[in-house]
């Protein structure tokens, strides 16, 4: 008999008057997995993770947590679950150690064994050092890493993060993702709603999803592998002439500036190639040209570019 997901939706749904926030969104997520739903600004991300933790009704369909329906559920499965926020409820005079303890009261963790647990978790997000300095004092990583602390300090199965490291620095990121992977090895089951799709990249599936619809769901390397055609890397001294200049030859968005280079989608990569080249030379600009390895956010871009 298969396990029951951690996780599992059918066709669910949430609407606000003719804007349809999340549209039909069916997954199935097994226990101890590490989950990344990556979408821009009003994908419907925020509104998917506010139902499955039970904090806001469906419109239509189903959404079980632990096996249990989360539009019915009670304490015993809420309390197993770990939630944090886009905006998580700090309390910046309280200090580290205060927060958590706070969030422990919450949580009614018994007073046996709730200290050990505390340093146990300033120990796990390098917090020790600062557990006695004010919340409101503390760094954007080092906020986050504590309000994670507080999400983690009943011990859940499931826990969800709404962009965990949004407007965090690359260091703090980095430890964030690390303090992730050891949830993982305790059996966790991790939800990430993420816009960085450098970020997906770390989870074991990721869905893609715009305007309430997820466009694909699979591992990293099976998502990259359905982009029809190639890729190809274009640097050139003026990256944005060359957008303008491309557009025009290549429709449809098959023109992308990433960073200081371009990446150009194309069917035929050794056709594109060549007509690329002969563009840009006649705009008097030189190209170096090479193929290479699409990301999530080229699949990304070329699964918007076929919906128009």
């Amino acid at each position: 008999m298969p396990e029951t997901p951690a996780i599992r939706t059918e066709k669910l749904s949430k609407r606000f008057g003719e804007l349809a926030a999340v549209d039909e969104l069916s997954l199935a997520i097994p226990a101890g997995e590490l989950f990344g739903l990556v979408g821009s600004d009003g994908a419907g991300k925020s509104t998917t993770l506010r139902m499955l933790t039970g904090i806001m009704d469906p419109t239509a369909g189903e959404v079980f947590v632990l096996g249990e329906d989360m539009r019915r559920a009670g304490e015993g499965v809420r309390s197993q679950l770990g939630y944090m926020s886009q905006r998580f409820g700090l309390y910046p005079d309280l200090t580290v150690q205060e927060n958590l303890r706070f969030y422990a009261d919450i949580q009614m963790i018994p007073r046996r064994g709730r200290e050990a647990r505390i340093a146990e978790l300033l120990e796990f997000g390098k917090l020790t050092p600062f557990k006695d300095r004010p919340a409101g004092k503390l760094s954007g990583g080092m906020k986050q890493k504590l309000g994670l602390a507080c999400a983690l300090v009943h011990r859940p199965r499931v826990l969800f993060l709404d962009e965990p490291t949004n407007g965090v620095d690359p260091v703090s990121r980095r430890d964030f993702w690390r303090i992730l992977y050891g949830l993982l090895a305790e059996g966790v089951t991790v939800f990430v709603a993420t816009a960085y799709l450098d970020e997906a990249e770390r989870c074991g599936r990721v869905g893609l999803m715009h305007r309430g619809r997820l466009l694909a769901c699979d591992t990293p390397k099976n998502l990259r592998g359905i982009l029809k055609g190639g890729v190809l890397e274009l640097a050139t001294a003026d990256p944005r002439h060359a957008v303008r200049a491309l557009s025009g030859a290549f429709p449809g968005g098959s023109v992308v500036l990433f960073g200081e280079r371009l990446h150009l989608f194309a069917p035929d990569p050794q056709e594109a190639e060549a007509r690329a080249r002969s563009v840009l030379e006649a705009q008097g600009l030189e190209v170096a040209v090479r193929p290479v390895q699409p990301t999530l956010e080229d699949l990304l871009v070329s699964l918007l570019r076929e919906q128009g």
